[in-house]
């Protein structure tokens, strides 16, 4: 059974039903999360639990899981965690039985939990490529993440008290893939049972400004087997952080903008209205000496002016940070919801000094991604993932040296390579992608100006 096509045909009950793409996961949260509560028998009242709810006629159903939504709110645990602030969309009665009893036919928890949750996370791609309403501000592109986790190696049973975190977590992307690697590399490690204990409920750490992304992480890790509903906090991460101070390892994507407002309940060496580098002081903050972090940002970190000030703070002064690595992603990474975004992936160590940042440019004379046609693969970070071991200088991975980064002004935008967007391994694209690329651009540009007509049309 196709579990991902199987979810996806949910999401297009919803769709007739008149939800929209960015409610799809939520709403379906809602009913998988109480059929999976049932089939591991976990403490649900009983006038509100998924074998009441199923015996509903129509006439009744849509106020049952409403009143459902509202009652289960108030439980204590994952329960209320998953219930918090519920909002119901599904208002057609056949609809709903319908979803119900296609829910219902299924065996959840005898699925293979990373096969589910595997599924979990290429819905949220989907629901994310459906356009910039759906999940994407959520969302970073799989294949990326997996390089990033790939290079840090997390290793829970490295000390008996390792955190990973994700200080703006989404839907836990970072902390899934994560838990994927662990079970995948450190399997023998699991077996034991106090070290499942540890990792299903004391290994994986988190915050989330908005509560529903929230959800959808919590429900994500439920699937991996993971209850973080005391560990995966809802709040501001930069005003009110309720995270551990002793951090080992960091991966994160804090969201993209840099309007605001310098934090008020914080004052961080840098004083900026930056939230990216504000974010970034916090992860600094909060990791232990010796702890690791590999955080997206965009370029504009590297190069404005506040940016800079930041890096001359943390890299000339001893034993702040050693930021070894900067990986330069390909344009388009993020096409899904902020086309033209030039990004980055920062990796640094607390507690070192910076001698040498090595570069990888994964973007000069690379091919943009697209959302539809050329999506980043985990293929493409192959070669970065060896020399991010290995460490030694090829066209692309190049170190510069702390001297230059000084007599650079601690802007960290170095270029090396002719950058021609044309040029792919010193070949020019075929002439189909290069159309296919136009293509996707100007589907994307005319639903930006139908938009912006209906909203014309409103006034």
């Amino acid at each position: 059974m196709d579990i991902t096509q199987k979810l996806w045909s949910f999401c297009h009950k919803l769709r007739h039903d008149g939800v929209d793409a960015s409610d799809y996961i939520e709403q379906l949260t809602y009913l998988l999360f109480l059929k999976m509560a049932d089939e591991k028998q976990l403490s649900v009242p009983v006038a509100y639990n998924w074998k009441e709810l199923i015996s509903k006629s129509n006439d009744e159903l849509i106020s049952q899981l409403d009143a459902t939504l509202q009652a289960l709110k108030g439980e204590k645990g994952i329960l209320g965690q998953i219930f918090a602030e519920p909002v119901s969309r599904i208002k057609n009665a056949g609809i709903l039985k319908d979803l119900i009893k296609e829910i219902d036919n299924i065996a959840w928890t005898k699925l293979n939990a990373d096969v589910v949750g595997l599924a979990f996370e290429e819905l949220i791609g989907r629901v994310a490529n459906e356009g910039k309403k759906g999940a994407g501000q959520y969302f970073t592109p799989r294949p990326l993440i997996k390089a990033m986790v790939n290079v840090m190696q997390p290793n829970p049973f490295a000390t008996d008290t390792y955190k990973i975190a994700d200080v703006a977590c989404g839907t836990s992307g970072f902390l899934t893939m994560a838990s994927e690697y662990i079970a995948q590399h450190h399997s023998k490690a699991l077996t034991k049972p106090e070290n499942q204990s540890r990792f299903a409920k004391q290994t994986f750490f988190g915050q989330e400004l908005v509560q529903r992304p929230r959800r959808l992480a919590l429900m994500n890790l439920f699937l991996h087997n993971i209850d973080a509903s005391e560990t995966v906090k809802f709040g501001d991460s930069i005003e009110n952080d309720q995270m551990p101070n002793d951090l080992d390892l960091v991966l994160a994507n804090p969201p993209f903008g840099n309007k605001g407002a310098a934090p008020v309940n914080r004052k961080f060496p840098v004083k900026t209205s930056d939230k990216q580098l504000n974010f970034l002081q916090l992860i600094i903050e909060k990791l232990k000496k010796g702890g690791k972090a590999a955080v997206v940002l965009p370029d504009s970190c590297l190069t404005d002016d506040k940016a800079k000030e930041l890096w001359k703070y943390y890299l000339e002064q001893e034993e702040i940070i050693n930021l070894h690595t900067i990986l330069k992603l390909p344009r388009g990474t993020f096409a899904a919801y902020a086309n033209g975004i030039k990004a980055c992936v920062l990796f640094f160590e607390k507690g070192k000094k910076t001698e040498k940042v090595w570069v990888y440019d994964k973007r000069t004379n690379i091919q943009n991604m697209t959302k539809k046609t050329r999506q980043l693969t985990v293929e493409m970070f192959e070669d970065f993932e060896k020399c991010f071991a290995e460490r030694t200088e090829t066209e692309r991975f190049k170190p510069f040296s702390f001297k230059q980064i000084q007599e650079n002004y601690f802007a960290l935008d170095f270029k090396w390579l002719q950058d021609d967007v044309l040029l792919d391994s010193d070949e020019l694209q075929p002439p189909k992608d290069l159309i296919n690329y136009a293509l996707d651009n100007l589907q994307e540009a005319m639903t930006n100006l139908s938009e912006i007509l209906e909203l014309l049309d409103r006034k």
